[in-house]
């Protein structure tokens, strides 16, 4: 667990202490989510950041850099469930659920990077996880028109249909993966990305 606080200056301190949360008594500082998520160019992600109940109110971050010293945060809630946005992404507290939910949007192949779900205190170190966000391309965007919403959709790695092994294909969900070929069906597209 990475914490970090201001030192008697005011300038932030980031700190690597694990043993932190185990000497305040009556109290519980877990932060739970994914290690790591992706979406596709263009498209979005979300990432759910649990946190034990006793912190609702607290002000929940999303920040970004690989280093908790050099980590930029991008968008804080006010300690209430209102949702904020700044640019492409929003962040938004379930208090009822102990959860806070990081949106990214219109995703660029370059927003590919480590990222940390944090809760804000004041006076004491904050709480923060790493999440590793990444975002793959695009091989292909197709679309259909509607009727064809329930059809099984593929991909195909050869230039003549007859011939054609299918890569990926779709089993009546929105997304399919398999190998390095990766579909996400929605609003009658669905995106194709081929990942490394």
């Amino acid at each position: 667990m990475v914490t970090r606080e201001r030192d008697q200056a005011g300038k932030t301190m980031w700190l690597l202490s694990p043993l932190l949360l185990l000497i305040v008594p009556g109290s519980s500082y877990v932060i739970t989510g994914p290690e790591e998520v992706s979406g596709l160019e263009q498209g979005s992600l979300t990432v759910q950041c649990h946190y034990d109940p006793g912190w609702e109110t607290y002000r929940k971050w999303w920040c970004r850099g690989a280093e908790w010293s050099n980590c930029e945060i991008i968008v804080i809630t006010t300690g209430t469930e209102l949702e904020m946005k700044k640019g492409r992404v929003s962040i938004r507290d379930d208090q009822r659920n102990c959860v806070f939910t990081v949106t990214m949007e219109k995703l660029r192949q370059e927003d590919s990077d480590v990222y940390w779900c944090g809760i804000h205190r004041n006076g004491a170190a904050d709480l923060g996880i790493q999440v590793k966000v990444t975002v793959e391309p695009v091989a292909a965007r197709c679309h259909y028109g509607p009727r064809w919403e329930a059809y099984m959709k593929q991909w195909c790695g050869e230039a003549d249909e007859s011939s054609c092994t299918i890569l990926v294909q779709t089993t009546g969900s929105k997304q399919a993966k398999k190998s390095r070929a990766y579909i996400d069906q929605e609003k009658r597209t669905f995106t194709v990305a081929l990942q490394n």
